[in-house]
Parts: C-alpha cells; sequence; structure tokens
C-alpha cells in the first residue's frame, strides 16, 4: 500500500497538513538535543523528510540513517537525497528488528510511522536499545483531539475529506481510507506516554500541535 502512494507521498503530505509538516518535524529535531556531529536514527523515514531535518541539525560531521519498509518510499527518498546533497543512509528496516548494536544512536525519531508499527511498545523498547544513556526518543504523530471544535474538524476532514483529496492526487482512495482508520486504532496522547515508559524510557513528555490534532512526545534514555 505505501509503495503505490510513495511517488505522490510529499504532494499528498502537503496538501493535509497545509505545509505544515515540515514545520513540525523542525520541532521534533528540536526535542532530540542533537549537537553538530551527532549521530540519529530516523524509524519509518517513508521519504526521508524527517531525516533531512535531522541531517541539517547534524551537520555533514554527523551521521544520520533512515529506515523503512517500504523499498519504494526508499527510492524516493535516496533520490531526494542525491537532488539535495544531503547524504543520508537510507536502507531497508524492520522498527520491531533493529539491525544496530545498542547504545549507537544520540537520538532516534519517528515520524507519522509508529501508529502503523503492530507492536508499538516493541518498537519503542528497539529504539530507547539503540540510543546511548542520555540520548533521546522523539515521537511526532497524529492524534485525534478529544474537544470541540477540533473534534468536530477531525472528523470531517480526515474521515471524508481525506480519502477524497487521497483518491484525487494518489489515485488510491484506500491508502488514504486507511489514514483515517489507523488514527482511531491509535492510543491516545496520556496512552502512548505510558507505552513509552513501558519500553524503558525516562522523563517522558508530550506536547499537543495544531489544535490537539498532533501529538509530539519524547523520552530520555
Amino acid at each position: 500500500m505505501f509503495g503505490s502512494i510513495a511517488r505522490r507521498y510529499d504532494l499528498m503530505n502537503t496538501a493535509m497538513t497545509a505545509g505544515r509538516h515540515h514545520h513540525w518535524r523542525r520541532l521534533a529535531v528540536a526535542r532530540t538535543g542533537l549537537q553538530t556531529g551527532g549521530r540519529a536514527l530516523d524509524v519509518c523515514c517513508g521519504t526521508g523528510d524527517l531525516a533531512f531535518a535531522l541531517y541539517d541539525a547534524v551537520g555533514p560531521a554527523g551521521e544520520v540513517t533512515g529506515i523503512d519498509f517500504s523499498q519504494r518510499m526508499l527510492e524516493v527518498a535516496n533520490r531526494k537525497a542525491r537532488t539535495r546533497d544531503r547524504p543520508v543512509n537510507f536502507r531497508w528496516g524492520d522498527a520491531t528488528a533493529l539491525e544496530f548494536e545498542d547504545d549507537r544512536f544520540d537520538a532516534v525519531t519517528v515520524g507519522f510511522g509508529v501508529r502503523n508499527i503492530k507492536d508499538i511498545g516493541k518498537a519503542f523498547s528497539e529504539m530507547a536499545r539503540v540510543v546511548r544513556p542520555g540520548g533521546r526518543v522523539v515521537c511526532l504523530e497524529i492524534t485525534r483531539p478529544a474537544r470541540q471544535p477540533f473534534k468536530g474538524f477531525f472528523g470531517i476532514w480526515f474521515d471524508r475529506a481525506i480519502p477524497v483529496a487521497g483518491s484525487i492526487i494518489s489515485r488510491n482512495r484506500s491508502a488514504y481510507s486507511y489514514l483515517p482508520s489507523s488514527v482511531r486504532r491509535f492510543p491516545p496522547a496520556p496512552e502512548l506516554a505510558a507505552i513509552m515508559t513501558d519500553a524503558g524510557l525516562g522523563d517522558v513528555s508530550f506536547r499537543l500541535l495544531a489544535g490537539s490534532i498532533i501529538a509530539l512526545h519524547w523520552g530520555k534514555v
């Protein structure tokens, strides 16, 4: 499914968020605490936008790796890396079985991807494992707002408008019908914070963005 929408994925993200997704990714990077020369991993990297934001934080002296389960998403990410002269190491990977040694990275991020993982707790345990002590795990994700008027807007926009827009822009209505259903299944922000804590992260906090439609979580190893 994700491979089928890879080519138009960036365009659809911009349409869905009115271009705000870049700003939210920058906020996520700010929570990593990364410095120049740092090492970062982006899990469920998709077409690479969050990984590129991480690269901007660590610079050429640093190291950024992006993993994803979809080869077609990775193809788009690698093409963008060449075009933008951002040497991010994009590779196939399973978020619940990361092929990296313990304490390998200064920070791990996951943006708009963790809700697609069956075992969320296992994924966060793996992210915590590969981050050095004192480093951070940061998660950016869509969440269902609990209060009006955002709750009503969310229902109209995500449950009705997004599948229609997806059928027009990506020519794949089923993929963007999956989006609202995946958000409905996803734990609300306080529950996700508890999952991250159970996975071994400390000082877990979260911030709601965009009228509580976006949740930004972070925790320390």
